[in-house]
């Protein structure tokens, strides 16, 4: 598989990494419903197998849970891939979330994470999302203070605009961006010339629009989401956004088709179309997702293509205009 260099590092990363969020199974604010530790072990081996390596999770998903399956499965790996993490999100005993970039919370998170990845060093470590906004200088410290005793490589933020990543590289460079992007969701592309100009790589998360974007969404599958899939509040699973979602991704089967691809195989490439984007965060519950959605790396979409796809995104905004 390509790879492609993060930013100023010496760490290449391949164009498909491997998501975890839906890892951490369910119970908890942000789930994604039920999951099988022992088939994650599986997909996590899968996509190393495949070539994939790197992989990024976070102590928040599943409170704790998706880095421990992380690291269950690094102990069967020879070669281990790199390993993305992140902190400034902890809970307490009820599960309830609350951001926070206090440096002693952050160097204890780091270690909490080390103990569960049953690692020696993070490769890249993100501060998750940039609250509380008054602490992110002080949590920003706080990972180059790591970096300085060797338990971190690199530090990169998620969901950071250019203005808070201006504030804290005065302190220590920024190693790369994490941001949701998809062709639903495009308000990234205002921060990538910030990262270029500046050496930042970017991994992009949600290339696939939560599953939105694969091929396999219908409404039956909506109306079926467990009770603690978050999903189920996001507006771009419900009316008036998840009719002409549907109908939007009904149009792009004829690209990938014609391509012999997957529609999931052609999301991730768009994303992947950006030279300045290193990366894409691609989530899998069970090694058959992972083995169809590694196939988008090295696929280049024609110019033709890339302006049939702006098109269909343009009735896409029309037929919304219209509910």
């Amino acid at each position: 598989m390509q790879t492609r260099k993060l930013g100023f590092t010496d760490m290449a990363f391949t164009e498909i990494g491997l998501g975890t969020w839906a890892l951490g199974g369910g119970d908890w604010v942000y789930s994604w419903g039920p999951q099988d530790d022992a088939v994650s072990v599986r997909a996590i081996h899968r996509a190393v197998g495949l070539g994939v390596n790197w992989i990024d999770t976070a102590p928040v998903y599943g409170l704790g849970h998706a880095e421990e399956v992380v690291g269950r499965a690094l102990r069967g790996i020879s070669g281990r891939p790199h390993i993305a993490t992140k902190c400034g999100l902890t809970w307490d005993t009820s599960g309830r979330i609350t951001p926070n970039l206090r440096k002693e919370s952050i160097l204890k998170e780091a270690d909490a994470s080390l103990r569960r990845l049953g690692v020696e060093v993070i490769d890249l470590y993100q501060i998750h999302w940039p609250n509380p906004k008054d602490q992110i200088e002080e949590g920003w410290d706080a990972i180059a203070r790591l970096i300085r005793a060797g338990k971190v490589r690199y530090g990169g933020v998620s969901n950071f605009s250019v203005k808070q990543m201006e504030r804290i590289q005065k302190i220590h460079p920024v190693a790369s961006l994490q941001p949701p992007y998809s062709m639903l969701r495009r308000q990234a592309e205002e921060t990538m010339p910030f990262c270029g100009e500046h050496g930042i790589g970017i991994i992009v998360y949600s290339p696939m629009q939560k599953g939105l974007l694969t091929g396999t969404m219908s409404r039956a599958r909506v109306a079926a989401f467990p009770q603690d899939d978050h999903r189920r509040e996001d507006q771009m699973f419900v009316e008036p956004e998840l009719t002409a979602n549907l109908a939007f991704v009904d149009a792009l089967r004829p690209i990938a088709e014609r391509n012999g691809r997957t529609v999931a195989q052609l999301a991730i490439a768009w994303t992947l179309r950006r030279a300045d984007v290193t990366g894409a965060i691609v989530g899998s519950r069970k090694p058959e997702q992972i083995e169809e959605t590694v196939r988008a790396a090295g696929w280049r979409l024609s110019d033709p293509e890339l302006e049939e796809i702006e098109g269909l995104l343009g009735k896409r905004l029309e037929a919304l205009k219209r509910r």
